[in-house]
Formats: structure tokens, C-alpha cells, sequence
């Protein structure tokens, strides 16, 4: 495992930046507290999205690697399970002021494994692995010893070894709201980064390394859903699947989990919509709503790509949200007025362009972006921010999602034609409100049938808890109720 690098600074971000002779081979797994090889594993290129060329080299392991790193978790559950709260919380804070001291170094490898812009990369991307970490330590603190019900006692225990199983769109976020409430709960684990952005996944490795994790708790192995995922999810000696990815990808681990009976907690996919009701301010909603869709190249769960808007001011709304996303900054990623970059992958680029042209084919009026790559931006994964208008929600792009920054807008009738139109997906993982009201809003927020609602433009809280209904998964993420995720629940009967 080695880091090759040609560093210059950056005076946008005060921190090291590397040029295009940076290569990062990180070749080994990490399993029971020592790198090493991988048994007959497949060495794979890192492509750095923003440029199309290859930055890096890692090695895919396989289901003799699963074993071992099974195993090694196994055995070091034994012991850690036992640890007292107060050594998980030591563990923990040493953790976090590792994290810090890597902090720049984080941002920089997400930034060139998945094409964030770095003043994204190094405040919401780097960021929420700090706020998760952070999070699952402020959880533990307030959990209680025991608790009383009734005449018995109830305990919260580990549930085990757990497989965590993580996406490429937002790397360390995912990775430490797994990792961080794993070792407060006292369970030891595997992890499976995507093997597309697998560089923060080694660097987090790294710092739990150094941070003084006991051998074995923490383990990571990369490799590909069929290789990895699918022994992982189905290993008799794994007691939880903890997936974030799609929900096709999801299915097919809950299936792969069934037959051992393991918990499976998963956080999916989404369509989440975006009502602006009639009192709005709507220049300030519209554009901010545009924004929110855009945000990490369209590529989150909980993005906002469906606006719906009252008859009477689509018209008006249509030439805001035009306008908005025509002046979306895209391009280099070290420039601070860089708003979004360039999508992860050739394949992923390939599904947006066939959605885009689907959506014209159905008839949708395209208002902004469309097919291609921005003018001057030939190299690299970059879509153009794009605005559909007269959809309606039967549309193909108003129902897939398409992980891209691509917004639909529909038109509605009055509220409860909002609520109907929001509510018929097949996900349920966030929702969206924009009013001059707050109990108005509250109002409609109660009536959608999601995990998430944000109004008015708040954004995601790391102490509350994150997931969906339907298709969008099961079980829930962050804070405390991340850290029940990975508890049983022991009752003890006192006569």
C-alpha cells in the first residue's frame, strides 16, 4: 500500500493538491489489524472522473479473502463486545482526532475518486464523516447501562458481526455512519467500499489503524457485488448486512441474507419531490430548489428531482428554474465557484444521456442542458445541469431515478394533488416543502409518505435519523437511532 505524489498548494483551499502524476496503489485488504496481499485477487484501475484517466490501482478480493476477514471478525467480537462503554468511548475520541488530522487529505482523496468539487469535497463530503463520527460518540455517551420495563430489565447489546456494504456517491458518509455506531454498539465488521471509489475507504483503514482499533474489529476488503457482497451477505457467520447502493442491488442482498435470517438494514433509492405551495417566495424557492437537485452532481439519494409547482405559476417557475440551472458553475474542481463536477463513471454518464433522450422521446420540453458535455469540458464525465418542464408523473423520468443532475417539473392542481403526486413512486426516502407557512408546511410534510422531509430548504441533520419507506429501504441511519441499528435488545424477567 503506497501514495505516490507531486504536491503543489492551493491557495483557494490552503492544503496540498497533487497534478495528474498523483497515483495511489492501494493493493492490499486490511484484515485483523495488518495489511495484506490479496489472494488471487484482480488488479483494477482507479479512474479519476474530472479526467478520465487512470490515478491509482487496486486489487479485488474474493470469497477466500471473505473468509478470512469473516473470521478474524469473529474471533475479535469475543473480546470487544465485553469492552465497557468508557473504552468505547476512548476508541471513539481517539478515532475522531485521527480523522481530524487527515481531514484535508480525506477531502482530497474523494474529490479525485468520485469528481467532487473540493469546496464540496472538504466541507460536506469530508465534513459528514466527521459528523458521524462524532454523532455515534454523542449516541454512546447518552445510551443507558440498563433500562426498567415493567418488572424486567432491558440490555442493548451488540447484534454481531455486521457487513457493511457502501456506495461510491458519497464515500466516507457512508462508510462512518456504519463504521462510527458499529464500534459504539461494540459489534467488529467487514467493510465492502465501492470499488469504484475505493480511495477515502483506505484512508479511513488508515486512521482506524492508527487511531489504535483492536486487530480484527475493523476489517476492509474491496471487490465487486458478485465476489464480495454476495458471499458477504450470505456468510453464515455474519449477523447483520448494513447495504447502502440501489435498490436492485438491495434486493438481491436481502435475498442472498434470507437464508441465514440476518438482519438486513438497508438505505435504497429515491424520486423525492419538492412541493412549493402557492405562498412562496418564488424566485428564492425555485432557484434554491434547482440547487438542491444539482448538489453533488444530482448523485444522492435524497435529492430533490421532482418539483411540483401550483398551475398557476408554472409558467413563471419554468423560466426560474431555466435560468438557475443555465448558471450552474461546472467544470474545475480545485476553482472555489465550482458548483458541480463531473459524474462518476462512462457507464454512469451513458445512463443519464439514454434518460435524457428517453424524456425528450416521451415528450417532456427540455428548458435547460440536455444531451452531451458542457461546452469546453470534452474530457471527463461532465453532464450539463438540465430542466425538463410539461411532465407529468407517469413519465419515465419522473419515476426512475436517475442519479445525474436532472430535474423534472410538474405541474399541480391544488395541495392534495401535490400530496398524491409526491406520494405515487415507488420510494419514499425524503421529501420536500417550500412554503411561507410553517404549519402549512408541516401540514403536507406529515401527509408524505417518506423518511425525510426538509422544509423550507433545511438541509440533512446528522442526529436525526436517515432512511425510507418503500422501495427507499429499511431501518434507519445517524445519531442515535444509527447506533440501535447495530443493538439487540435483551429483556431480562425479574420475579
Amino acid at each position: 500500500m503506497n501514495e505516490v505524489y507531486i504536491l503543489t498548494v492551493s491557495s483557494d483551499f490552503g492544503i496540498t493538491t497533487r497534478d495528474l502524476m498523483t497515483m495511489y496503489n492501494y493493493k492490499e485488504c486490511y484484515i485483523n489489524g495488518q495489511w495484506q496481499a490479496v489472494t488471487n485477487g484482480q488488479e483494477v484501475d482507479v479512474i479519476q472522473p474530472s479526467t478520465e484517466k487512470v490515478i491509482g490501482t487496486i486489487t479485488l478480493s474474493n470469497e477466500a479473502d471473505v473468509n478470512l476477514a469473516v473470521q478474524a471478525a469473529k474471533e475479535a467480537f469475543v473480546t470487544f463486545s465485553k469492552t465497557s462503554k468508557q473504552e468505547r468511548i476512548a476508541l471513539l475520541e481517539r478515532i475522531i482526532e485521527v480523522y481530524k488530522g487527515m481531514f484535508s487529505k480525506m477531502a482530497r482523496h474523494i474529490s479525485d475518486e468520485m469528481g467532487a468539487p473540493m469546496n464540496l469535497a472538504e466541507t460536506a463530503q469530508a465534513g459528514s464523516g466527521l459528523a458521524h463520527l462524532e454523532q455515534a460518540l454523542a449516541a454512546l455517551v447518552k445510551s443507558p447501562d440498563e433500562e426498567k420495563i415493567g418488572s424486567s430489565l432491558l440490555y442493548h447489546e451488540p447484534v454481531g458481526v455486521c457487513a457493511l456494504i457502501t456506495p461510491w456517491n458519497w464515500p466516507i458518509n457512508q462508510i462512518a455512519c456504519k463504521v462510527g455506531p458499529a464500534i459504539a454498539a461494540g459489534c467488529t465488521m467487514v467493510l465492502k467500499p465501492s470499488e469504484i471509489a475505493p480511495l477515502s475507504g483506505y484512508l479511513f483503514a488508515q486512521i482506524l489503524d492508527e487511531a489504535g482499533v483492536p486487530a480484527g474489529v475493523f476489517n476492509l476488503i474491496n471487490g465487486d457485488g458478485l465476489n464480495v457482497g454476495a458471499p458477504l451477505s450470505s456468510h453464515v457467520d455474519i449477523d447483520m448486512v448494513s447495504f447502502t447502493g440501489s435498490t436492485r442491488a438491495g434486493v438481491a442482498v436481502a435475498k442472498a441474507a434470507a437464508d441465514t435470517v440476518k438482519r438486513v438494514s438497508q438505505e435504497l433509492g429515491g424520486k423525492s419531490a419538492n412541493i412549493i405551495l402557492d405562498d412562496v417566495n418564488l424566485e428564492k424557492a425555485i432557484s434554491s430548489g434547482v440547487q438542491a437537485c444539482m448538489h453533488n452532481t444530482g448523485q444522492s439519494c435524497n435529492a430533490p428531482t421532482r418539483m411540483l409547482i401550483p398551475e398557476n405559476l408554472y409558467e413563471q417557475a419554468v423560466i426560474i428554474a431555466a435560468k438557475t440551472a443555465d448558471a450552474v458553475i461546472v467544470g474545475d474542481l480545485d476553482d472555489k465557484n465550482t458548483f458541480i463536477g463531473p459524474v462518476i463513471s462512462q457507464m454512469q454518464f451513458d445512463k443519464i444521456q439514454g434518460l435524457i433522450q428517453v424524456a425528450i422521446d416521451e415528450g417532456a420540453t427540455l428548458v435547460a442542458g440536455g444531451l452531451g458535455k458542457p461546452e469546453g469540458l470534452e474530457q471527463g464525465y461532465y453532464v450539463k445541469p438540465t430542466v425538463f418542464a410539461n411532465v407529468h408523473n407517469k413519465m419515465t423520468i419522473a419515476q426512475e431515478e436517475v442519479f445525474g443532475p436532472v430535474l423534472v417539473l410538474i405541474p399541480y392542481t391544488d395541495e392534495q394533488n401535490a400530496i398524491d403526486i409526491a406520494n405515487d413512486s415507488l420510494y419514499g426516502l425524503s421529501g420536500y416543502v417550500a412554503s411561507a407557512d410553517k404549519a402549512r408546511a408541516l401540514n403536507v410534510a406529515k401527509q408524505m409518505r417518506t423518511g425525510m422531509v426538509h422544509i423550507n430548504g433545511a438541509w440533512t441533520d446528522a442526529a436525526a435519523p436517515f432512511g425510507g419507506y418503500k422501495q427507499s429501504g429499511n431501518g434507519r441511519e445517524w445519531g442515535e437511532y444509527g447506533l440501535e441499528e447495530f443493538q439487540e435488545v435483551k429483556a431480562v424477567m425479574l420475579k
